[in-house]
């Protein structure tokens, strides 16, 4: 003769099987949602660094300066040769460092390139939570360096 315990599962180890399932998948969504904050970061810092990079090169070949006015009060910045403002999330704050003569009225800040490839130089940093992307420009090479471990 069977025993009737030996034929199936309790419900309190039903219970803790669905907990410890309901707890996995919690801490995988909270993971995913971090990541999805970093790679909005990361994409919007390769966005700028890559304008930046146009606008040099634009500079070098067509022997003119070349400017990427970065809009601080709405988060946008435009190039030179490109009227179309392109928009950074509201999320991510953006800080400019840049020559004082390159600040020109309600937040806005110019990163110039020069017909030589140098620049005015400067650095742009991105922060959203915890996260944080540096794009440093060398003034006197005018090269353009992503950074994220700050």
């Amino acid at each position: 003769m069977r025993n009737w315990r030996n034929q199936g599962f309790t419900l309190i180890e039903l219970t803790v099987v669905l907990f410890v399932m309901v707890l996995g998948f919690s801490v995988i969504g909270l993971n995913l949602s971090s990541g999805n904050e970093s790679s909005k970061l990361k994409a919007a810092a390769r966005d700028i660094a890559s304008a930046l990079r146009f606008a040099r090169g634009q500079a070098l070949t067509t022997h003119q300066e070349s400017i990427v006015a970065v809009d601080l009060t709405d988060n946008s910045y435009t190039v030179t040769g490109r009227e179309q403002p392109y928009t950074i999330p509201e999320d991510i704050e953006i800080t400019v460092d840049t020559a004082e003569e390159e600040l020109v009225g309600d937040g806005v800040a110019n990163l110039r390139f020069f017909a030589d490839g140098s620049s005015t130089g400067g650095r742009v940093t991105l922060e959203s939570g915890k996260f944080k992307w540096q794009i440093d420009i060398n003034w006197l090479t005018g090269q353009i360096e992503l950074n994220d471990d700050l």
